[in-house]
């Protein structure tokens, strides 16, 4: 111990070090995907004790940060591998039968990991094989959205919510809602929320909402909105806490933020 606190260098000469330092890169990965930042700076600045720790007390409580299996049955393997496995099988199926479905399955993926303009072409040759399905359009124009194109994204998204109002649990009319905002119809957005809320407590639905009120003037109700969000948030399970964390520290942001120019409110 002695020896490494003079000469922090001699760390790397020892065989243990080696051994540990995947373990060590690959909690670090998984922890900078689920936006653990705490975790993620004691796992790279300190000891391989802080990354069995996060694999004891996250990792095995909610499994890969990607979206893979489940926790602590599955064996080692590096992250992101079974996506790439999963690309590789849909790739092939697409090349041999050339099913919708597949371009579909392979779209989202794409649109998880943030490859926009791959989602985008895997999802209009979804559409090329059946124009009908509702999710390829609701991804589709959830994708655009993304892509700061909400002009696009807006009549697919109406498009589905008039086969299905209450398609994808209240997921396409937010999309559809964000879109309307983004055109710069705040009318029409505030209906989209006001119909959301009514079935859903979605963070995102009530931050979003609350943020038109306010620029309408109807500080009262915006601010009753976001303090249910924070008030929720205190006896929400961890799943959705976790879920919903940047739209909770947005209303208290928001609630702060108001506070601080009306003392009173």
């Amino acid at each position: 111990m002695y020896q490494i606190l003079t000469n922090p260098w001699v760390v790397f000469s020892e065989p243990v070090f080696w051994i540990f330092l995947p373990f060590q890169l690959w909690m670090f990965t998984d922890a900078v995907r689920r936006r653990e930042w705490i975790w993620a700076i004691f796992i790279f600045f300190f000891s391989v004790l802080s990354a069995l720790f996060y694999w004891l007390m996250v990792y095995r409580q909610e499994g890969p940060a990607s979206g893979g299996g489940g926790g602590g049955g599955a064996g080692w393997e590096w992250p992101g591998s079974k996506t790439r496995r999963r690309i590789k099988e849909l790739k092939g199926r697409i090349y041999n039968l050339d099913h919708a479905r597949d371009h579909l399955d392979l779209a989202d993926i794409y649109l998880e990991q943030g490859k926009l303009t791959l989602a985008e072409e895997s999802y209009r040759a979804a559409l090329q094989r059946d124009a009908e399905d509702l999710e390829a359009q609701a991804h589709l124009g959830l994708c655009l959205l993304r892509q700061q194109r909400p002009a696009e994204a807006r009549p697919l998204l109406e498009s589905v919510l008039r086969s299905d109002p209450k398609h994808d649990y209240g997921q396409t009319r937010m999309a559809l809602a964000e879109a309307l905002t983004a055109v710069g119809e705040s009318d029409a957005a505030i209906r989209e929320w006001e119909q959301v809320l009514v079935s859903h407590s979605y963070a995102r639905a009530k931050v979003q909402f609350a943020e038109l009120l306010q620029k309408r003037g109807d500080l009262s109700r915006a601010r009753q909105e976001l303090q249910e969000v924070v008030n929720d948030d205190a006896h929400a399970p961890r799943f959705d806490r976790q879920r919903e964390k940047v739209w909770v520290r947005r209303a208290k942001w928001l609630l702060s933020k108001r506070e601080g120019h009306d003392p009173g409110a």
